[in-house]
């Protein structure tokens, strides 16, 4: 008896963590849409979407990092006569 009643905790609690997720995962799709829908926005107004998502992307990173990687890209680019 004793087990039954632990199995039906367990099991209850893991139907909250499975719902939970489903939650969230609802939720984040409900983010990618609005987030596709600001872009498109952006867009009509004839803003860059590549470009402010490489702004969005470089807004996350830090800023010696980004230095580092710019200094190494024009470093390739002036080798390659790019520059």
């Amino acid at each position: 008896m004793q087990d039954d009643q632990g199995y039906g905790v367990a099991a209850g609690e893991l139907r909250q963590f499975i719902e939970q997720f489903e939650q969230l995962e609802a939720e984040k799709k409900d983010i990618v849409e609005q987030q596709k829908e600001l872009m498109s926005e952006a867009k009509a107004r004839g803003y860059d979407t590549k470009v402010m998502r490489k702004v969005i992307a470089l807004r996350k990173r830090d800023k010696d990092d980004i230095a580092e990687e710019e200094a190494i890209l024009e470093m390739y680019k002036a080798a390659l006569g790019m520059a």
